[in-house]
């Protein structure tokens, strides 16, 4: 996933929350404007079983901490 930290799924958090609470339609959503975050999983896997090996978390930009296997 990536987009502003701060944000429902990169968008301004105020209107969805409006929207949300109150089940009534608003404004448009409008994209949120914060610096990007990108997060997402590394997963390796053994080709003969399937199964996971090794899995890592990756997190770049933003306020996150980085985190990159």
């Amino acid at each position: 996933m990536c987009g502003d930290y701060d944000s429902v799924i990169g968008m301004q958090k105020d209107m969805s929350l409006y929207r949300f609470q109150t089940q009534l339609p608003g404004e448009r959503y409008q994209p949120a404007l914060g610096e990007g975050t990108l997060c997402g999983t590394y997963i390796e896997t053994d080709d003969r079983t399937g199964l996971a090996l090794r899995i890592e978390p990756i997190r770049l930009g933003g306020r996150l901490s980085p985190q990159v296997p």
